[in-house]
C-alpha cells in the first residue's frame, strides 16, 4: 500500500512540476501599495536551461529575473525575480518560462522602463524614473542626494554612532566621573552596484564607523548597508547590518542611527510639516509653525490646508489679526518619539536646542515612520520595520525651523542608556572543567571564561525611505507605515514548491496524507503550537534589539514563567530546530503569520546567535541567558539549513547569502574550538589540524555540508571546491565500518575526506550514537544532497545506504542493534523527533512494515520525552496575583518538544501517510 500511495503522489507531482507557468500569490492578500518586490521560484531538474530561458509575468508586469541556484546538469533550480511598481497590483501573477535556445548567457526578458544607472569614479547615480539617488564612493556619506523630478528632498544620508567607556550604574550613587563619551560617523570603504538593473537596482555600501573630529578612538563597528531601488518607485528599501567588534567592558553602544538632511529653504514655516506614525495607522500631524487653535482664527480653509499638508492659501485671504502676528507664534523645530519598551512610547517637541521640551500625549506601539518636508519643497519619510518590536528605538526630527532640517532613525535609542552586553555573572568560581561540568548539572549552562563574548555577533535591520515632491496625505503615510512593517511577499503555490524537489522531498501539503481524523488531529496540534508560540512572543514580550526573533527554551511551572534567567534553559538559539518547523509549516500552508515567525528567526538566529568576525566565525552559540553567553560554540546553530528556505523564496536575499557563505570557512573555527574539549576521554590525544578535525556528522558536518551544497547550487566563487568536498565526503564516509553509527570521526577540511576516529584507528567499528546528532537538520540536508546528486548512484548509493541504516537502527530494538553492530546504542531519547528517521527509511526502502513503528515512536513510547497524544493541547489562563500580567501557559510544552513534534509530524505525514490511532495500545505501542 505504501508503494502505491507514493507512486500515485509521484505521478501527480510530475504532472504539476513540469508546467512552464507558475502562479505566485501574496501571503497577505493583494497589497494596497506596491513599490516593487523580489521573490523566488523553484524549478524541477532538467526543465529549463539557464542559458536559454526567458521569463515573463502576466498582465505585462515589469519583471527582472536572475538565477539563484542550478541543478548539477546546469538547469535552473531557483530563480529570483523583481516585480516592478504597480498602482493596481494583481491578486496573483503567472510567471512563464519559455525556451530552450542556444545562447551562452542567461536570456531573461528585459522590459523598457525608466531605470537608469550611471557610474563614475566618484559616485553611482540611480534614477528610477521617479527619484534619482546619488551614492558617493568614499567619504562619510552613504547617500549624498535624493531627488524627485525637480527637487532635492534628501541629502547627506549617513550613519551615526554613539558610545561611552562605562556606565553610571556601576557606581551606587550614579556619578559619571571618568566616563568618556564618543561620537562616530560612517566611513565608506567600498560601494558596488548590481549589473542587471532593468527593474531592480542594488547598491551595496560597506564601511566602518570613524570618530568625529580629532580623537584617539580607532575605527570600529563595521557595517554593510544595502539599498534596493525599483523602476518608477519613490521608495528605497534599506538592509542595514552591523557587526559588534568592540570590547564589551569598555565599548558601550549608546546610539546607533541613520540620518538624512531635508532641504527646507524657501518653504514658509507654516507650510512645513511633521508626521509621526502612532498606533494602528494613527498619525501625529503637525506643522513647524501651527496656525490652528490660535486665539484668532486664520480661516477654515487655512486651518484645513495646514492639517492636511497642502499649501496654505495666500496671506491676503487670512484673517489679518493672524498674519500681522505670525512672528509671535513659536516655531517647533525638534520632535522626538522614544520607544523604550514594547508597550509604550513618549512624544515631545521643542522650539530649538537650549529650551525645554513640551510633552505630547504618547501611546503604546509606534509604527516607526516619520516624515519631514514642505508643501512645495517636498520631503522624506523614513520608517523602521518592527520599530516597537526592536526597542529601544527612537526617531528625531531636528532643526525643522532652519534652512535644513534632519530626520534621524535610531536603531538603538540614545534615550535608553548605554547598551550593556557584558556577562551577566562573574563566572561563579568555575575555573576548571570539572567545576564547569558540575555547574552544568544544576543550571544547564555550559560556561567557560573567554567564550561568553559578543565579539563578532551582528544585527540586521530593515528600513524604508520614501521621497515626495509635496507632503503626502495622512492616508498615504498610513499606507506606507503598513508597507514598512509588512512589506508585500510573493510566493509560489505550495504544491509547486513541493513538486520541484528544490527544497527537499520530505514535506507535503496538508491533506495529501488523507482526510482522516488522525491526520487532522496532528494538523490541529501543529496549528496549536504555532499559535501558542505567536501568543507567547506577545504575552512574554520576547522583543528587543538583540532578542526579537527568538523564543525561550523551557518553562518554569512554579513561577508561571519561561526560564529566562536560568542558564541553558533561557533563549532557545534554534535548539532542536524550531526554525525548520516554522519554515516547513509555512511552505506547506503559505500562511502569513507563520512566515513572519520564521522570517524573524532568520534575522535573529543568523545574526545574533552566530559569529561573523573573530575566532568563532561560522559557529553559533548554544542556548543561554545571553544569546552569546554559553561556551558551546557549534556549527549546529549557524547551519545554513535554517536560512535556506528564506534565502531562496526571497529571491536570494543578499544578507542571508552572506551568512550562508560564512559557514564555508567554519573549519578554521574548528581549529580553535574543540567542541568536546571538556568531555573527551583523557586517553584520546587530539590536536586539531586542517587535515584531521574531530567532528560529529550531525552537529558539525551537516552544517558544513549544507553550506557546500548551497555554494554548489548558487555556482558561487567556491562552488567547484564545495562540490568536490561533498563528493569526497560522500565517498569516504561509508568506508567507516559502522557508517553514521560511528558518530564522530576525523574530517579533512582540505579535501572533504573522512577517516576513522582516534578512538578506532584500525576502523574496527565504533558505536557512538547521540540523540543530538539527528535534530539539527541533518536528515533534511542529506535528503537535499541526494535530490541534488540525482542519478549519481555510483557516488551516493553507499553513503545513502549507510544513512538509511542509521535511520532504521536508531529506533530499532537493542537486540537488533547488537546483532548489526556488535553492541546496542544504550539508552536513547528524543524518539518522537527521530520517528521521522524511521519514516524516511520506510519510504525509501518501501517498507510498509515499519509504518506502525513510525507512529509508535511519534505517538507512543516516543512521546515520553516529546508531546503526548493525550496532552491537553490547550493553554490555561493564569491571572491575578500569581503572575505579573495575565498569561496563557501550557506547562506541558517545551520548545525542544514542540519543534521536534512539528518537524516530525510534517515529515511523517508526507513520508508514510496518516496514522491509525485506533491501533495505539494503552501502553503507547502500536499494533502491528
Amino acid at each position: 500500500m505504501l508503494r502505491i500511495v507514493l507512486g500515485l503522489i509521484g505521478l501527480l507531482s510530475c504532472a504539476s512540476a513540469h508546467s512552464n507557468s507558475v502562479k505566485v500569490k501574496w501571503i497577505d492578500g493583494t497589497p494596497e501599495y506596491l513599490a516593487g518586490t523580489t521573490f523566488g521560484i523553484p524549478w524541477p531538474r532538467g526543465q529549463h536551461l539557464a542559458n536559454a530561458t526567458t521569463f515573463t509575468a502576466s498582465g505585462d508586469a515589469q519583471l527582472q529575473s536572475w538565477v539563484t541556484a542550478y541543478w548539477p546538469d546546469g538547469s535552473l533550480k531557483w530563480t529570483g525575480h523583481a516585480l516592478g511598481v504597480s498602482d493596481f497590483p494583481s491578486s496573483e501573477y503567472t510567471i512563464t518560462a519559455s525556451g530552450p535556445g542556444n545562447s551562452t548567457s542567461p536570456r531573461f526578458k528585459r522590459q523598457s522602463n525608466g531605470m537608469q544607472v550611471s557610474k563614475s569614479g566618484n559616485e553611482i547615480v540611480v534614477d528610477t524614473g521617479k527619484i534619482s539617488v546619488t551614492f558617493p564612493r568614499s567619504g562619510n556619506v552613504l547617500v549624498s542626494s535624493i531627488k524627485t523630478s525637480s527637487k532635492t528632498v534628501g541629502s547627506n544620508g549617513r550613519l551615526i554612532l554613539r558610545s561611552q567607556s562605562g556606565t553610571s550604574d556601576d557606581d551606587e550613587d550614579g556619578k559619571t566621573t571618568g566616563i568618556e563619551y564618543f561620537s562616530f560617523s560612517s566611513k565608506v570603504l567600498n560601494v558596488t552596484v548590481s549589473e542587471d538593473n532593468t527593474v531592480r537596482t542594488l547598491v551595496t555600501v560597506k564601511g566602518i564607523h570613524t570618530i568625529d573630529g580629532d580623537g584617539t578612538q580607532e575605527d570600529w563597528l563595521p557595517f554593510t548597508v544595502r539599498f534596493y531601488l525599483y523602476a518608477n518607485s519613490e521608495a528605497i528599501r534599506v538592509i542595514h547590518t552591523i557587526i559588534y567588534d568592540g570590547d564589551m567592558y569598555k565599548d558601550f553602544l549608546s546610539g546607533i542611527g541613520i540620518r538624512f538632511d531635508v532641504p527646507l529653504s524657501g518653504e514658509e514655516l507654516y507650510d512645513r510639516h511633521i508626521r509621526i506614525a502612532g498606533v494602528d495607522s494613527g498619525l501625529l500631524s503637525e506643522a513647524v509653525q501651527g496656525v490652528t487653535g490660535l486665539r484668532r482664527d486664520p480661516g477654515a480653509d487655512v486651518r484645513s490646508a495646514q492639517y492636511n499638508g497642502t499649501l496654505l492659501p495666500g496671506n491676503s485671504t487670512w484673517d489679518q489679526r493672524v498674519t500681522t502676528r505670525l512672528q509671535w507664534i513659536p516655531t517647533w523645530g525638534d520632535y522626538r518619539l522614544t520607544q523604550l519598551s514594547p508597550d509604550g512610547f513618549n512624544l515631545k517637541k521643542r522650539t530649538k536646542a537650549g529650551h525645554s521640551w513640551v510633552k505630547i500625549p504618547g501611546g503604546t506601539r509606534s509604527g516607526g515612520l516619520t516624515y519631514l518636508g514642505g508643501a512645495t519643497v517636498g520631503g522624506l519619510a523614513v520608517g523602521l520595520r518592527d520599530f516597537w518590536k526592536k526597542y529601544p528605538t527612537s526617531l528625531d526630527i531636528s532643526s525643522a525651523a532652519t534652512e535644513t532640517g534632519s530626520i534621524t532613525m535610531w536603531l538603538y535609542s540614545p534615550q535608553a542608556g548605554p547598551m550593556d552586553i557584558r556577562p551577566y555573572h562573574d563566572g561563579l568560581g568555575e575555573d576548571t572543567y570539572a567545576k564547569q561540568l558540575d555547574a552544568l548539572e544544576i543550571t544547564y549552562e555550559d560556561w567557560e571564561a573567554g567564550y561568553n563574548t559578543p565579539y563578532g555577533v551582528g544585527r540586521t535591520n530593515e528600513l524604508y525611505i520614501y521621497a515626495f515632491d509635496t507632503t503626502p496625505s495622512a492616508a498615504k503615510l498610513s499606507t506606507l507605515t503598513n508597507n514598512t512593517n509588512n512589506p508585500p511577499v510573493l510566493v509560489p503555490e505550495p504544491e509547486w514548491m513541493r513538486d520541484t524537489k528544490a527544497i527537499g522531498s520530505y514535506w507535503d501539503v496538508p491533506g495529501v496524507a488523507g482526510d482522516s481524523a488522525q491526520a487532522q488531529k496532528i494538523e490541529d496540534n501543529m496549528d496549536f503550537l504555532i499559535k501558542f508560540y505567536e501568543g507567547q512572543v506577545e504575552q512574554r514580550r520576547w522583543y528587543g534589539f538583540w532578542d526579537h526573533g527568538d523564543v525561550i527554551h523551557t518553562y518554569d511551572d512554579d513561577r508561571h514563567q519561561w526560564r529566562y534567567d536560568i542558564g541553558g534553559y533561557a533563549w532557545d538559539n534554534s535548539e532542536l530546530s524550531p526554525d525548520l518547523f516554522f519554515w516547513y509549516f509555512f511552505l506547506r500552508t503559505g500562511r502569513a503569520d507563520v512566515y513572519r515567525l520564521a522570517h524573524d528567526q532568520v534575522r535573529h538566529g543568523g545574526e545574533v546567535d552566530s559569529y561573523h568576525l573573530g575566532n568563532f566565525t561560522g559557529l553559533g552559540t548554544r542556548h543561554g541567558v545571553q544569546h552569546w553567553g554559553d561556551s558551546a560554540k557549534q556549527a549546529r546553530i549557524a547551519t545554513p539549513v535554517y536560512r535556506k528556505t528564506f534565502y531562496y523564496i526571497s529571491g536570494g536575499d543578499e544578507r542571508t547569502g552572506d551568512l550562508v557563505r560564512e559557514v564555508l570557512d567554519v573549519d578554521k573555527a574548528f581549529l580553535l574550538v574543540d567542541a568536546r574539549r571538556k568531555v573527551r576521554d583523557p586517553g584520546v590525544v587530539y590536536t586539531p589540524n586542517p587535515e584531521a578535525l574531530y567532528l560529529n556528522f550531525g552537529t558539525d558536518w551537516a552544517g558544513i555540508a549544507q553550506a557546500y551544497l548551497i555554494e554548489w547550487e548558487r555556482r558561487g566563487p567556491r562552488w567547484e571546491e564545495s562540490r568536490d568536498k561533498l563528493i569526497e565526503a560522500i565517498k569516504t564516509y561509508p568506508e567507516l565500518k559502522n557508517g553514521f553509527v560511528t558518530g564522530e570521526a576525523l574530517y579533512n577540511s582540505l579535501t572533504g575526506a573522512w577517516t576513522p576516529p582516534p578512538t578506532d584507528p584500525n576502523n574496527s567499528g565504533n558505536v557512538t550514537v547521540s540523540h543530538l546528532s539527528g535534530v539539527f537538520g541533518v536528515l533534511e540536508t542529506i535528503d537535499q544532497l541526494m535530490d541534488h546528486f540525482g542519478s549519481e548512484q555510483n557516488i551516493t548509493k553507499p553513503f545513502f545506504d549507510a544513512f538509511l541504516d542509521y535511520c532504521y537502527y536508531y529506533g530499532a530494538s537493542k537486540a537488533e542493534q547488537k546483532v548489526r553492530y556488535g553492541k546496542d546504542f544504550g539508552t536513547l531519547n528524543l524518539k518522537q523527533g527521530h520517528s521521522r528517521y524511521t519514516a524516511y527509511v520506510a519510504n525509501h526502502r518501501n517498507n510498509a512494515t515499519l509504518v506502525p513503528r513510525v507512529w509508535s515512536e511519534y505517538l507512543g513510547d516516543g512521546s515520553k520525552d516529546g508531546l503526548a497524544p493525550n496532552a491537553p493541547w490547550k493553554s490555561e489562563r493564569i491571572d491575578g496575583s500569581d503572575v505579573l500580567v495575565p498569561v496563557d501557559e501550557a506547562k506541558w510544552v517545551s520548545t525542544n518538544a514542540a519543534a521536534l513534534y512539528g518537524v516530525a509530524g510534517i515529515e511523517n505525514l508526507a513520508l508514510v501517510g496518516a496514522p491509525d490511532f485506533s491501533r495505539i495500545r494503552g501502553n503507547g505501542t502500536v499494533e502491528g
